[in-house]
């Protein structure tokens, strides 16, 4: 099915309204969009942004439950469908890295969400323009040496990592600070995030919960840095599952004789502890290795040469500065502007702002979106294209 323009509301209920034309020019702060037996209404208001579902199979007006970070108010917007998963929408009079949104409403997410609900579940995702390094999970016994082979990436590309910021459920120690060291919240808080499908990873600890955010990750990624995420197998095998597009590194031993050397010359473990952290690192490695999580296995034998072939699998190889993304871009776009759609394109037409010139139309490219709730959707590109251009031709890419 295509987008219905917007109408008013009481015209889902008499049937009127539901022209196959391709019109999205919103009228106010409404807008409606037709998929299958259902009409996704997103309404807008000074205060929020509020979605109601109308089946007409039923007759029934229907509540969804709502994930991911919702957008701020704004004057207006309209509404495109994109491939029958999600709705593009983009606001009115928005800054210009707040004007391009996703509403999903049938996602490999928002289906997991409506699972555990039990009833219908629509879920937010900010739009970004551009795309940014893929997140790296690296992981590893204890005692092989990832910890080390981290800091030696951090100190040679400072700029270009960032680690994300963990959340617990256990109280702040001593000169810890909440949002540096960790994110502190209450424990129900943090399952209930974990059960909205916020988390990429969680783990209980000693009677606390501690976890890795999805957007805890996709806030490194806004300040142009890629993140590292150090967990154990279990965490990657989670992150695996969720919509996270990364690298997964297994850090593995030479030997177990090698590991048991390196864990006795720390000497931080009593006999017991060492046992048990071999044992530990013995399941761990079987897992690594069959387990089809991992897109790459390094031995680290010889520390620089583990260093080496690590950056290698990064792309680090002496052709950095082709690697490196800066932040994340918006669009200045209009006010005053309609919405179209051709195949992969969403054609904006764009008023000009008193007193200025304006370029006439404004093009979205969707073809190669990644990501989604409950982060954001990246792979956004935008061109401009002339206003005496014949048709699409002479298109400048912005992004």
């Amino acid at each position: 099915m295509g987008e219905a323009p917007a109408f008013i509301v009481d015209n889902l209920q008499n049937g009127n309204g539901f022209s196959s034309g391709f019109s999205l020019k919103s009228r106010g702060c409404e807008t409606t969009t037709v998929i299958g037996d259902k009409t996704y209404v997103i309404a807008g208001s000074d205060e929020s942004v509020e979605v109601k579902i109308y089946d007409r199979s039923t007759g029934n007006w229907l509540i969804p439950a709502v994930r991911g970070i919702e957008p701020r108010p704004c004057k207006g917007h309209s509404a495109v469908l994109l491939n029958e998963d999600r709705i593009l929408v983009i606001k009115k009079g928005s800054s210009s890295d707040d004007c391009l949104w996703f509403l999903e409403v049938d996602t490999p997410y928002v289906r997991e969400q409506k699972k555990v609900v039990g009833a219908e579940v629509v879920a937010w995702s900010k739009g970004v323009i551009g795309n940014v390094e893929k997140p790296v999970v690296i992981t590893g016994p204890s005692g092989v040496g990832k910890g080390t082979l981290i800091s030696m990436l951090m100190k040679e590309f400072p700029s270009m990592f960032g680690f994300s910021v963990s959340h617990t459920t256990r109280a702040p120690r001593a000169m810890e600070k909440d949002g540096v060291h960790y994110h502190f919240t209450e424990r129900s808080v943090m399952e209930k995030a974990i059960k909205d499908g916020k988390f990429l990873e969680f783990a209980s600890v000693h009677g606390n919960l501690y976890g890795t955010s999805v957007e805890a990750v996709e806030a490194v990624a806004d300040a142009g840095k890629r993140c590292i995420l150090d967990i154990d197998v279990q965490g990657a095998r989670s992150v695996k599952a969720s919509p996270l597009d990364a690298i997964f590194i297994f850090i593995c031993p030479p030997s177990m004789e090698e590991l048991e050397e390196r864990l006795r010359a720390r000497g931080t473990e009593t006999e017991d502890q060492i046992l048990k952290r071999l044992r530990n690192a013995k399941e761990e490695i079987k897992q690594g290795k069959s387990s089809g999580i991992f897109d790459h296995i390094l031995y680290n034998d010889k520390l620089e040469e583990c260093y080496e072939n690590l950056k290698k699998h990064l792309g680090l190889d002496g052709s950095i500065a082709t690697n490196h993304q800066t932040s994340p871009k918006g669009i200045d776009l209009p006010a005053d502007h309609s919405v179209s759609k051709v195949a992969n394109k969403v054609i904006i037409k764009c008023g000009a702002a008193e007193g200025k010139a304006s370029k006439n139309l404004m093009v979205l490219d969707v073809s190669s979106l990644k990501g989604g709730a409950p982060g954001r959707t990246r792979g956004l590109q935008v061109y401009t294209v002339d206003s005496f251009s014949d048709g699409l031709n002479g298109v400048n890419k912005l992004s």
